[in-house]
């Protein structure tokens, strides 16, 4: 007998989709801190569109995006949607996931239904016209951030997404694992390898921010595996040992040191003196645990306003300072000077190309990277594990979520 609603976990019949969901949600009256903002409700299911893909979703990703969506700061994702006339007054979040294929609509293309799938953020229309004329998806106007800029993510029983998200899950990766590692880990494939001549090479130094989080254990691993030298900045001893056990050649405590935020105007001699006092004991401290005297030839960065101007001091001459977030504040300072008289690289990244995201499912299931999925937490627990990550007390690696899944479970029965 067909439902309308069917309980988290409740496989519906095959083929039937029913009219109602369980989801988490954000509503503009919540707004705030992630453990209020987020809510269970009920909602309908999103309808199937030309070239979309609906998605049984099995487990859920936690990501900085949805803390930020939390809050509705920097934007207002719901307002957003609603300029660009979509009529739901709620967002329903989820950057990273994975589920089984339940039913494809018109024009889709490499999807069956009955497909286990992971699922990346990026979404584009093909279409489009800067596409059409050669331009990265990625960097298409047409780009939109699945579960963030876009609603129906996968905090949801079912999730609406286009055909080129869908990637086969591997057979033996239980579904917590195979939903929780694609942003970072891809992310960080494409800061480290995406942006020629500027890629990871033997012997290179690397500074990497944040290496005990989700994109810093992702990224120790890939710059070893190029035969890079990484080094990683994390805030306990704790986190440190961490790094090193998966690769990192020396660590740094940024608790050691205080210069951090904005460059002191170099009119105040003495606040600016202490702030290079404070940028090169940090950049001695670099040598030291790197083991020579050596600038960092590709520094890892997505804290933003803290340490930017750290990280463009510390860049080797013709390096780059290459970011995809700023989670300590977008407004940094610049100093130009470094920039041109040096020919170093500032630049930006954003998630990655449906082939990088292969390359990195490839490598997680050939047991070439670990995924780090290292807490997992029940449906009801995703507002309490992006309060977690606002307040920089999660574990180290990523997190996810169970949906319609049970942990360690790889198939639909299992």
């Amino acid at each position: 007998m067909y439902k309308d609603l069917y309980d988290l976990g409740e496989l519906p019949p095959e083929g039937h989709v029913p009219a109602r969901m369980h989801a988490f949600t954000l509503r503009r009256e919540r707004y705030g801190d992630p453990s209020d903002a987020f809510a269970r409700e009920v909602v309908p299911v999103p309808e199937l569109r030309p070239g979309h893909v609906l998605v049984y979703t099995m487990a859920a990703g936690i990501n900085y995006n949805n803390v930020w969506a939390a809050m509705g700061h920097p934007v207002d994702v719901i307002s957003m949607r609603e300029k660009a006339g979509s009529t739901e007054d709620y967002h329903i979040g989820g950057s990273d996931g994975a589920g089984v294929v339940w039913a494809v609509g018109e024009g889709v293309r490499g999807v069956e239904v009955g497909d286990h799938v992971i699922i990346s953020p990026g979404q584009w229309d093909e279409s489009s016209e800067d596409i059409r004329m050669g331009r990265d998806p990625v960097a298409s106007q047409s780009m939109r951030v699945w579960g963030y800029e876009n609603n129906y993510g996968s905090f949801g029983q079912f999730t609406l997404v286009r055909d080129i998200q869908c990637h086969r899950k591997p057979d033996h990766l239980p579904w917590d694992v195979a939903g929780g590692f694609l942003v970072s880990a891809a992310t960080a494939y494409r800061q480290l390898f995406g942006w020629e001549p500027n890629v990871v090479r033997p012997g290179d130094p690397v500074l990497i921010w944040g290496g005990a989080g989700g994109l810093g254990t992702s990224a120790i691993q890939l710059a070893r595996q190029a035969g890079g030298k990484p080094v990683a900045v994390v805030s306990t001893e704790a986190k440190a040992e961490v790094c090193r056990e998966l690769g990192a050649v020396g660590t740094i405590l940024r608790t050691e040191f205080d210069h951090w935020g904005r460059t002191p105007d170099e009119s105040d001699t003495q606040a600016y003196s202490a702030w290079m006092r404070g940028v090169r004991s940090f950049g001695k401290k670099f040598w030291e645990e790197l083991g020579e005297r050596r600038a960092p030839r590709i520094v890892f960065e997505h804290t933003g306003a803290d340490t930017l101007p750290t990280s463009l001091y510390l860049c080797d001459s013709a390096g780059m300072v290459v970011l995809c977030g700023a989670t300590s504040g977008f407004q940094a300072d610049v100093d130009l000077r470094f920039l041109w008289m040096r020919l170093k690289r500032l630049q930006g990244s954003h998630f990655a190309s449906p082939a990088q995201c292969r390359m990195v499912i490839e490598l997680v299931a050939n047991g070439q990277l670990d995924p780090c999925v290292t807490k997992i937490v029940e449906f009801d627990e995703i507002g309490e594990a992006h309060q977690l990550v606002k307040d920089n007390a999660q574990p180290p690696g990523n997190m996810s979520a169970l949906v319609n899944a049970v942990q360690g479970q790889t198939g639909l029965d299992s």
